[in-house]
């Protein structure tokens, strides 16, 4: 089992070499720092604290402060803990980043679901709406609340109220690609939370260390743009002179034949 903590940028697609389109979210993992490590004879049981997102001190306790200056870190905004790790392969202060996972790789990932407010029974649970017409009073409400006898509401009945903002997991996702460079994740699909949303990533429980083929992906790099754009500008400039002759001779041999005939 492994895990890092992760800010959801958004969601894009990328494209295979044989043509697959694939839609990702990309996950910014900046550098996790491990803030405790617990073992089972201190804590009684086997973690690793994992600290994500650098704040100012200004803005940190004195708790939360000292607490990474034993790892001789700077405070953090998000502490989480990872279980069912090997603690010894991990030590006070060490750094963890996206290349910890490789592409193929299925995991499960963790999120807050975006929050709705109060909402009612047709968009909380997608229960049908009655007739809008003919005299009907019952248009949008919960409908009936259950039998006589009881006199009471049944425990689970669907009624409106707050929707959102649950912690949810998405298991078996892959990982499309890891991007070393910028500290980043592609995740196959979506994952659940808002732009710029805490997200855990962590090896998937049922996949029991999976790893798919990863297929190669199409680059595009700043140079072979400005290569095509050349290219692209070449071509436009050469058909431009190209109908500009046509043009020229078009010009000349009906001015020739005009003569002839006068």
């Amino acid at each position: 089992m492994k895990g890092i903590l992760g800010r959801k940028i958004g969601m894009t697609q990328v494209f295979t070499n044989s043509g697959k389109l694939i839609p990702v979210t990309i996950v910014s993992v900046e550098p996790n720092v491990v803030t405790q490590i617990k073992t089972k004879e201190t804590d009684g049981y086997e973690a690793i604290q994992l600290g994500f997102d650098t704040k100012r001190e200004k803005l940190a306790t004195k708790a939360s402060a000292g607490h990474t200056s034993k790892a001789n870190t700077t405070p953090k905004r998000f502490f989480k803990e990872i279980r069912g790790v090997d603690v010894n392969n991990y030590s006070l202060g060490q750094e963890i980043n996206a290349s910890i996972f490789e592409a193929g790789e299925v995991v499960d990932v963790t999120g807050t679901t975006k929050g709705k407010g109060f909402q009612g029974v047709i968009k909380r649970h997608g229960q049908s709406r009655g007739p809008m017409g003919h005299g009907s009073h019952y248009h949008r409400k919960p409908g009936s609340m259950g039998t006589m006898r009881p006199m009471r509401v049944f425990k689970g009945k669907n009624l409106p109220g707050h929707m959102g903002l649950l912690t949810v997991t998405i298991q078996n996702l892959e990982i499309v690609a890891v991007d070393l460079e910028n500290n980043c994740l592609l995740v196959k699909g979506n994952v659940p939370g808002a732009k710029d949303s805490l997200v855990i990533i962590k090896s998937a429980v049922k996949a029991n260390g999976k790893v798919n083929q990863a297929e190669e992906l199409i680059t595009y790099t700043v140079e072979e743009a400005a290569v095509e754009n050349e290219v692209a500008e070449t071509e436009e400039a050469t058909e431009e002179v190209a109908e500009e002759v046509t043009e020229t001779t078009e010009v000349n041999e009906s001015a020739e034949a005009e003569s002839e005939e006068a």
